[in-house]
């Protein structure tokens, strides 16, 4: 009974400190685990690099940010980090998540591909955490989300790679080509992001004591990615 007696005193208090923010973070602190703790760090890491990266694409990609003619990766960036939750925008045909990628690397999508691409990558990392900003105690974390996305990062790495147009060129840029120094910030980065969901996911399989499916070698051998629940 002591959750929900904690739980009710958080909410007695609160109202009554709804002025001073430290005293609601402080409140918020109370209905935190040390899981919650590090989930909440997970994040905002995961956020810092995939910023990142999309800043790291349009470099290395920037005839597709001349296809939104008059905006800047800062505003792109915008687009993305500054709205909580699912990521809705008609220019990708109001795709989510895996569908957002699937649509970056159509050989007929003539829009924004690194927008695609980032906008499908953040939502899938978002619907981990089961789209919330922050954990608390009453929250329950899934860790086969944590374990697919890390597979679908490695899928996303695969395409990046081998998927080209009609004329053999790549889609997207990443790695060095043939001829260039070669270039292995993009393997860093995404290294990392992959090494991070499956920390998570296997971090919460310990807590939990359940088993993670193993279901992802098909996937992987024909490049689809796997259904995240959008």
């Amino acid at each position: 009974m002591r959750l929900p007696i904690l739980l009710l005193a958080l909410l007695l208090v609160l109202p009554a400190l709804s002025g001073c923010s430290g005293d609601n973070r402080f409140l918020k602190n109370l209905a935190k685990t040390d899981g919650d703790f590090v989930a909440d760090a997970h994040l905002r890491e995961m956020n810092r690099l995939l910023q990142g990266l999309m800043a790291k694409l349009y470099k290395r990609n920037p005839r597709e940010l001349r296809k939104a003619p008059g905006i800047t990766v800062e505003q792109r960036q915008w687009q993305i980090f500054s709205v909580p939750g699912r990521l809705v925008f008609p220019e990708l045909d109001n795709r989510q998540g895996t569908q957002a990628l699937d649509l970056a690397f159509d050989p007929t999508f003539d829009g924004d591909r690194v927008f695609a691409v980032m906008v499908g990558l953040t939502a899938m990392v978002r619907s981990s955490f089961n789209w919330q900003e922050e954990q608390f105690i009453i929250d329950s974390l899934d860790p086969q989300k944590f374990f697919d996305s890390a597979r679908n990062l490695e899928i996303l790495v695969w395409r990046l790679s081998n998927r080209r147009d009609d004329k053999g060129n790549l889609l997207l840029l990443t790695n060095a080509c043939e001829g260039e120094e070669a270039n292995l910030s993009f393997e860093r980065q995404f290294g990392k992001m992959i090494a991070m969901q499956d920390m998570m996911a296997f971090i919460l399989t310990s807590k939990l004591d359940r088993g993670i499916s193993r279901l992802f070698q098909g996937a992987l051998s024909s490049a689809a990615f796997l259904p995240m629940g959008f």
